[in-house]
């Protein structure tokens, strides 16, 4: 990561409009409105965060990872990075950052993919696929937007450290946050924010051991 990335925020923690914490393995869903700035804090370090955006006005617009990579040409989010819609929209860009790298390829751990990553007896573990499903059927956000399984598209994993090899091979590596780190993004529309705080045990990103966050939002 460059040093030139990496950019501390000049908003007060004690002005947010909203400041909430996000357990260990917990889905989160809430609705940041345009020109609102949402920042998300790594409290203990190397803990991976799995998030998806969707257009609060149409569920049918969400996050793009392909768009988000191709129309940058980067792999990682850092400052200045814009994420983008799957109608070519910016949802959000990112306007500070102290952690300096953020994975757009790896995607949510799953109970498919615990087996076939580390071991058949990891199918009954809890995945951040199973926070987004939760969520979708649950959360009354997502239930006035009428989402279902059928809306979960590739995520962001913030703070969250996935080499990719000369060969397109994916490393999940150990991670490149540290206690108190924090990404911060404007919201360039309304969006609805849709998070599953990774309860992964079976990897070095998170030193295998699922932390809480933070969640801040500026008017």
């Amino acid at each position: 990561m460059s040093a030139q990335n990496l950019v501390e925020s000049k908003l007060n923690p004690d002005l947010a409009v909203m400041d909430e914490i996000c357990a260990a393995g917990d889905p989160w869903v809430k609705v940041v409105k345009k020109d609102q700035v949402f920042r998300i804090v790594d409290l203990e370090g190397n803990q991976a965060v799995d998030t998806l955006f969707y257009s609060a006005s149409d569920a049918m617009e969400r996050y793009s990872a392909t768009d988000t990579v191709r129309r940058q040409n980067k792999l990682y989010l850092t400052t200045g990075s814009k994420l983008y819609s799957n109608f070519g929209n910016t949802m959000l860009t990112i306007v500070a950052d102290t952690c300096g790298r953020h994975d757009t390829v790896g995607g949510a751990c799953a109970a498919e993919s615990n087996t076939v990553r580390y071991a058949l007896d990891k199918y009954p573990m809890h995945s951040c696929r199973d926070s987004f499903l939760h969520a979708l059927a649950h959360d009354p956000i997502c239930e006035s937007l009428g989402m279902s399984k059928r809306d979960i598209p590739s995520n962001i994993n913030f703070f969250m450290n996935v080499p990719v090899s000369e060969d397109g091979g994916l490393d999940f590596a150990d991670g490149v946050s540290a206690p108190g780190k924090y990404v911060e993004m404007k919201a360039e529309m309304d969006v609805v924010v849709l998070i599953s705080n990774c309860p992964q045990l079976n990897n070095p990103c998170n030193a295998y051991n699922p932390t809480p966050i933070r969640l801040l939002v500026w008017d």
